[in-house]
């Protein structure tokens, strides 16, 4: 069931977003060689507490830790680890910050060091692949539109658009309805309401589509370099906020 949110849960949220947006900021001054995921997801959790916050994604369906730390071919959902990073990596963080029972939800791909000309065209267009999305939406409009404005725009790069695995709803629960892919067709799917608020999140492959899932583990079916760019958004009636 999709939940529309009151005033009260929307400001709890934009300090949510909030939260979540400075983690990642944070997060980022200390992406370079020879740091360890494992120290950036002790940042991260670190910097949340510190801001009144809870980590969401901590424990969650036994996740275990505050960050999703996902290199090179690495899609989503990678464990923080004491591998160094390598000069010319990517590395795609997704953090949530849980504040009174309301979660934000976020994720940026960032460069490790100097990294090559192809690598930086997909970090680029993943990300204005999620601007692309949310062009003219608003109340009114379906999920599908937003879907089919990250697809048209991500493939006209040769990219690859993951199919399987989706934005979703965030509220009370990190997951809600609706799903989000970020693929599909315009005028499909539920219709957008004012006070949804949805995470919209492209991943993108530089190769093919297709991933390997194997319990958390998600990388490319081809071992190319994947990105990931998300934001947590408030649907109105002229627009959307992003809150992260």
């Amino acid at each position: 069931m999709i939940k529309i949110k009151t005033e009260k849960e929307i400001e709890l949220l934009r300090i949510a977003g909030k939260i979540t947006r400075e983690t990642l900021l944070e997060i980022e001054k200390f992406v370079k060689p020879g740091v360890t995921t494992k120290q950036l997801d002790k940042i991260a959790h670190d910097f949340i507490l510190k801001n009144n916050a809870t980590p969401s994604f901590l424990h969650y369906d036994g996740f275990p830790a505050s960050i999703c730390a996902s290199v090179n071919d690495v899609v989503v959902h990678g464990f923080p680890d004491d591998r160094p990073l390598q000069e010319g990596d990517i590395l795609s963080v997704d953090v949530g910050a849980c504040y009174k029972g309301y979660h934000g939800d976020s994720a940026r791909t960032f460069p490790v060091g100097k990294i090559d000309s192809k690598k930086q065209k997909l970090i680029e267009v993943t990300k204005q692949s999620f601007f692309e999305g949310i062009k003219g939406i608003k109340a009114g409009c379906t999920v599908g539109d937003i879907s089919s404005q990250v697809q048209n725009y991500v493939e006209k790069f040769g990219f690859g658009v993951v199919r399987d695995m989706v934005g979703h709803g965030v509220g009370k629960e990190l997951h809600e309805d609706p799903a989000v892919p970020n693929y599909g067709y315009a005028g499909l799917g539920p219709k957008l309401k004012a006070n949804m608020v949805i995470a919209i999140e492209p991943m993108v492959n530089m190769g093919s589509y297709d991933i390997t899932i194997r319990g958390w583990s998600v990388k490319t079916s081809d071992g190319l370099p994947s990105a990931h760019y998300e934001n947590t958004v408030l649907i109105t009636d002229n627009g959307v906020e992003i809150l992260t």
